[in-house]
């Protein structure tokens, strides 16, 4: 199968190179605290289907997808299946991978517009816990020996949760490939008051800093918060080894 290799153009960008970053810290952690205010990452749509991220997550994630070219594309959490559809959509132009997509809860509406959708094709879907042992089975049936794997972790956003699904899921993911957990900025909403309170200090973001203590080969990547607007707070999880 034939990859895409387009040569980097960043070096002809004129891009800032002394960012103030302090201001974009203060005027993104505002932003933010509006948007949740006002649901306005329940606005989106990509290609008919409600997609619940921040326009730079979408944006990110396209650029990560294209970076590695993945066999497959896992997610927990379905929702109404948008970041499905999306995820699909830019593996069908890669003319590759399928998206395996967990919910332990998926409603009979939101099946039947992604079961009836052009991308599902290339979309597998786990109804079950994303911790279940039955559920991480049914996932090393399907993904087999193929490890070009990205893990998406959108689904209870607990720390206890998450921090189980970093550790269960970091199997599927090879030396130079990522874990994107969403929602990293839970903790910050509660303590603003825009947030259920439960996840105060105890959301995605303590999770991530506890499997980093423990996880040396796993590191942040800054790359993946280029606008200060994406919710996995200063990047995504790349593996280094």
């Amino acid at each position: 199968m034939v990859e895409w290799k387009i040569p980097s153009l960043k070096k002809y960008v004129a891009r800032c190179e002394n960012k103030n970053e302090k201001d974009l810290e203060i005027v993104a952690s505002e932003w933010m605290k509006v948007c949740a205010e006002n649901k306005i990452d329940y606005e989106l749509e990509w290609l008919g289907v409600p997609i619940i991220q921040t326009a730079e997550d979408i944006v990110l994630m396209q650029e990560l997808i294209f970076k590695l070219q993945p066999d497959f594309i896992i997610e927990t959490g379905i929702a109404h299946g948008g970041s499905l559809i999306y995820y699909a959509s830019l593996l069908e132009i890669l003319k590759k991978g399928t998206v395996i997509g967990i919910d332990i809860d998926i409603r009979k509406h939101n099946r039947k517009v992604i079961e009836a959708h052009p991308m599902f094709k290339r979309i597998e879907i786990i109804e079950g816990s994303s911790i279940d042992k039955k559920t991480i089975e049914k996932i090393k049936k399907i993904v087999g020996k193929k490890l070009k794997v990205i893990v998406c972790l959108d689904s209870n956003h607990t720390k206890d949760h998450v921090l189980k699904e970093l550790e269960l899921y970091k199997e599927f993911i090879q030396p130079g490939y990522y874990f994107v957990v969403f929602d990293m900025n839970t903790s910050q909403l509660a303590e603003m008051g825009v947030c259920d309170k439960t996840y105060l200090n105890n959301g995605p973001k303590e999770a991530v800093n506890e499997f980093l203590k423990n996880n040396k080969e796993f590191e942040i990547d800054i790359e993946f918060n280029k606008l200060y607007l994406s919710t996995s707070e200063d990047g995504y999880l790349r593996r280094l080894k």
